[in-house]
């Protein structure tokens, strides 16, 4: 799970494997896979970033390296 921020500030984990996709509207936008959206704080990059460290953690990039 990776941590993300509310625009009201309330921070709680998503679980990155339901992101479908990611928008800039001009707020960050994480479009799920059952439809839903969240808009959060932070930038792409950290989204991003966050994704990969927590894939490294669970091992998902083990056939990668």
């Amino acid at each position: 799970m990776i941590l993300v921020t509310r625009l009201d500030g309330v921070q709680y984990y998503i679980n990155p494997h339901q992101i479908e996709s990611i928008e800039v509207k001009p707020d960050t936008t994480l479009y799920m896979l059952s439809g839903k959206y969240v808009i959060v704080k932070e930038k792409v990059p950290v989204i991003l970033e966050r994704i990969v460290e927590y894939r490294k953690q669970i091992g998902s990039f083990k056939n990668e390296e």
